[in-house]
């Protein structure tokens, strides 16, 4: 280890010192740059360490990529596009990138070894969790078989329970089929039921989803849907749960009976606005309306349904309309419409505080819904006879994604046949209207 003298110019000292003032002046001392892209290299060998199930042909269609590099910058842009086309395989779920100078034989003077260091995923994944739907708390269980013959291919069952005794089972198998040895596997999977494109533009967001789904309607009918679904979705809202500014508006439509023994047209749009009014107090109005057109083979659990906390508060869940042995009919046409004034509580905290979690609820929600053997004038006058309630409570944040509300609800207008529901009402959803 050396020792480093410093020698100073005699101009620039006076009685000793340095003259700082005039030492702050100069200029700084030039730092050397050097440009990647002018640094001659290519690649010699690629190594993928820690490979076991998955298979060396899907591997090195990924990885040829790296053998076109012609500088050194063009190696490292080229190296971070395959390694994520290897995390989008779904193979692995830890990879490392490193790059060294090439030795052994077959070296060459300018060229590079480059390693991914790779850790799959285990042959069995597996979860518990909770799910929150529309005045539907669930247990969700799954399963997931990742990798399973080597090529990225993977299988998932899942099954839910909801706290409203309903149930669900699902499962699915994919099978990646790339383009071209960069293309992500996401884009081009094709699966028994998932979502096939989607598309966002601020302020625009645009969602278009085909699912194809198989429904087992247990007691009433076994049947096999296959769905052809679009939604538009414009969204202006400071926030989605507690929203003090903005519009939103979203429009479903919905083809079924490219298959199976169910084909039917239905359409579906929902609105949304807040104001406020108030420091902390928002004025918000909200609507939806849905018309649902029968082909063939349209039952009864593909119908619309009003009534409970998420849609017409003061009616028990699916309580507007005709019941059969305490069933509810469902409709084809409805609307629904609310008037809501959302203020801080009276006793909240300081702004950012446990207050901010909740909200004092007021409103006047109404709709009503057409049955399905009512044609003609009969569906113009089912959509004049209005269902109508109002209520105050709180509602709770539950996340950035839901909210639970506890009213008391008064109903106020409602017609034979419907179930009411006067007095505290609790619900829990990720959309109320």
């Amino acid at each position: 280890m050396g020792t480093v003298h410093a020698k100073a110019d005699n101009s620039q000292v006076e009685g000793g010192l340095f003259d700082l003032d005039e030492a702050n002046t100069m200029d700084p001392i030039s730092k050397p740059s050097i440009k990647l892209n002018g640094v001659r290299a290519r690649v010699d060998r690629v190594h993928v360490d820690g490979l076991s199930r998955t298979k060396d042909d899907i591997i090195r269609s990924t990885v040829d990529d790296l053998f076109y590099a012609t500088d050194f910058e063009d190696v490292i842009l080229r190296a971070h596009k395959v390694r994520r086309a290897l995390d989008s395989m779904g193979c692995f779920k830890d990879i490392g990138v490193y790059i060294d100078v090439s030795s052994g034989p077959g070296a060459t003077p300018e060229g590079l070894e480059v390693t991914f260091q790779v850790k799959e995923l285990s042959r069995v994944l597996g979860g518990v969790n909770t799910t929150v739907s529309e005045n539907e708390g669930n247990l969700v269980i799954g399963v997931k078989l990742p990798n399973v013959f080597g090529r990225g291919e993977r299988a998932a069952a899942e099954y839910s329970v909801g706290h409203r005794s309903s149930s669900n089972f699902n499962m699915s198998a994919t099978k990646p089929y790339p383009h071209a040895p960069l293309t992500p596997v996401r884009g081009t999977t094709k699966k028994l039921a998932g979502d096939y494109m989607r598309l966002h533009a601020p302020p625009l967001s645009l969602r278009t989803k085909t699912r194809c789904s198989i429904n087992l309607i247990v007691m009433v009918s076994p049947q096999v849907k296959s769905v052809l679904r679009h939604i538009v979705s414009v969204d202006h809202r400071d926030e989605s749960v507690f929203p003090t500014r903005g519009t939103w508006a979203q429009f479903t439509s919905e083809l079924a009976g490219l298959g199976g023994g169910v084909a039917n047209i239905r359409t579906e749009l929902q609105a949304q606005g807040n104001k406020e009014i108030y420091p902390g107090v928002v004025f918000q109005l909200s609507g939806a309306l849905g018309v649902l057109h029968d082909v063939y083979g349209t039952d009864i659990p593909e119908h619309f349904y009003l009534g409970g906390p998420s849609t017409i508060r003061g009616f028990g869940q699916r309580g507007v309309g005709p019941h059969v042995e305490n069933h509810s009919l469902g409709g084809t046409v409805y609307w629904a419409s609310g008037v809501h004034l959302y203020t801080p509580l009276p006793f909240q905290p300081g702004k950012g505080g446990l207050g901010e979690l909740f909200r004092s609820h007021f409103f006047i929600n109404g709709g009503c819904l057409a049955h399905p053997e009512e044609s003609g004038l009969a569906i113009l006058d089912a959509l004049t006879e209005a269902r109508l309630a109002c209520g105050a409570g709180v509602a709770l944040r539950l996340g950035g994604v839901a909210r639970v509300e506890l009213n008391y609800c008064v109903p106020l207008k409602a017609r034979q046949g419907d179930v009411t529901a006067q007095g505290i009402q609790f619900g829990i959803a990720a959309h109320f209207l």
